[in-house]
């Protein structure tokens, strides 16, 4: 009996025992399983023996940010690649490099998600650069007719090196901070731009459009473009080619409005000659030539594909274009069939247009419950009317800006009656004008939207001439 209590008790302890070490692993849990080995962009580049660019990435503090979720494609570049990068920039070595700088070029060879060499197509993407202009990220053109190019300056050598957090496609050369000019030799679209532009050794556009001190939008003409441009005018080639540049700014897409701007172009006397920019459907210019590609993003600017020449302007191409002055054409052409306006003002010039907008040309109609429309208006008197805003007589044949109009009388317009500026203007007006026919509070709204053949000052009422006389 007595062994039997010993054993009772020992089955007791033992139990206890048990008890208390259940208890002491529920409160320390599982153990957890071994966690599973990742391979970050980081350490594909140090297994391929990528050691440049290890070394760059880490002096740019880069490495952090590639250890990321992502994903990323990067277009990384071999040692050969970086000494020749180096050479090529007078850099002996990594450390020459300005920090920002070197961090700027390395982040130009990033793109966000994951880019398999099968998945990327002939076109532009954007990389996680913000060097561009505006601090927009660069644009980098990939050209998969033949393997794959990035800029017209670096081949896939080796593609698809996938990581837990991307790709990495190996290259054979270090992708630069684009210019304008980059841009377009890099896309084989715009090769007849870039002839035009360098043609007979030619390197003033080149020079002007590498430049990283300013800013510059141009509207670049694609292949078909100049195969369709007969030059109808006979314009000076070099003189077309700057009116499609914009100097002074880079305007992107989400900024442009319908609006006038200043070209790289001048007349004779040296004026910068004005753009007529359409965001109704799409981007248009002038409305002869469409945006196809638009914001291909440079350090020094903004690229716009275009899918025409535009041609040098005369002040009837802007009466054209510009929708606000659908009632001025309509009374140019239909409205004074036995005067040929169109053929006077698209001729060598120059020409000083004082242009109604439509809302002065409704005013205008709103006088007379007989009238309608433009051509309700008897044309002999609108033939009167349209020739008192061309000046004439001793401002025939002379482009006058704004700089030029002064207080006081201007002599007589085509019609023959002088016409009377007053300076400065009341409230929202520029300058106030009298007409002929004596009426004041004619307002200047707009002034020198200038042509190569002349320059228009936008009217908020139309002016009448003293049909008295």
């Amino acid at each position: 009996m007595k062994i039997v209590s010993n054993f009772l008790k020992f089955s007791t302890l033992f139990a206890v025992f048990l008890f208390i070490s259940c208890s002491d692993d529920d409160d320390n849990g599982p153990t957890n399983p071994p966690e599973e080995e990742t391979t970050t962009i980081i350490d594909l580049a140090a297994s391929a023996n990528l050691n440049v660019l290890a070394q760059a990435l880490t002096a740019a503090n880069l490495v952090e940010t590639l250890e990321g979720d992502g994903p990323f494609t990067v277009f990384a570049p071999t040692d050969e690649a970086f000494a020749a990068f180096l050479a090529a920039n007078n850099f002996s070595s990594l450390d020459d490099i300005p920090n920002d700088v070197l961090t700027q070029v390395l982040l130009n060879h990033v793109v966000s998600g994951t880019n398999l060499s099968t998945n990327l197509t002939t076109g532009y993407i954007s990389s996680l650069s913000t060097a561009g202009a505006d601090g927009r990220n660069l644009s980098l053109y990939v050209d998969t007719a033949s393997g794959v190019e990035i800029n017209g300056v670096a081949t896939v050598t080796s593609a698809d090196n996938e990581a837990d957090n991307g790709v990495v496609h190996i290259v054979d050369g270090v992708i630069g901070l684009p210019t304008i000019v980059d841009h377009a030799v890099a896309n084989g679209a715009l090769s007849s731009l870039v002839g035009a532009l360098t043609a007979d050794g030619n390197t003033t556009f080149t020079t002007l459009l590498s430049d990283t001190t300013t800013d510059f939008t141009v509207f670049a003409p694609i292949n078909d473009a100049f195969a369709a441009f007969t030059n109808p005018n006979g314009s000076d080639i070099n003189s077309v080619l700057a009116y499609h540049v914009i100097p002074g700014t880079a305007a992107f897409s989400d900024e442009l409005m319908n609006m006038y701007v200043s070209t790289a172009a001048t007349n004779a006397d040296g004026d910068s000659l004005s753009q007529y920019i359409s965001v109704d459907s799409g981007v248009s210019i002038n409305a002869s030539s469409n945006v196809a590609v638009a914001d291909v993003v440079a350090v020094n600017g903004v690229v716009h594909a275009v899918d025409a020449v535009i041609d040098l302007p005369t002040v009837v191409t802007f009466a054209v274009a510009d929708p606000t002055f659908a009632p001025l054409v309509t009374a140019l052409t239909d409205g004074t069939p036995d005067t040929d306006f169109v053929s006077i003002l698209s001729g060598e010039g120059p020409f000083t247009v004082f242009a109604p907008t439509a809302d002065a040309f409704q005013a205008l109609l709103d006088t007379n419950m007989e009238w309608n429309e433009v051509t309700d208006i008897d044309a002999g008197l609108l033939t009167s009317v349209l020739q008192h805003h061309v000046l004439g007589g001793a401002n025939a044949n002379q482009n006058i800006r704004s700089t030029d109009l002064t207080d006081g009388i201007m002599p007589e317009t085509l019609e023959g009656d002088t016409i009377t500026i007053n300076l400065p203007g009341t409230g929202d007006n520029i300058a106030d004008v009298t007409d002929g026919a004596g009426n004041t509070g004619i307002g200047i709204i707009v002034v020198d939207v200038q042509a190569d053949n002349g320059v228009i000052h936008v009217l908020n009422q139309v002016m009448l001439p003293d049909t008295m006389n």
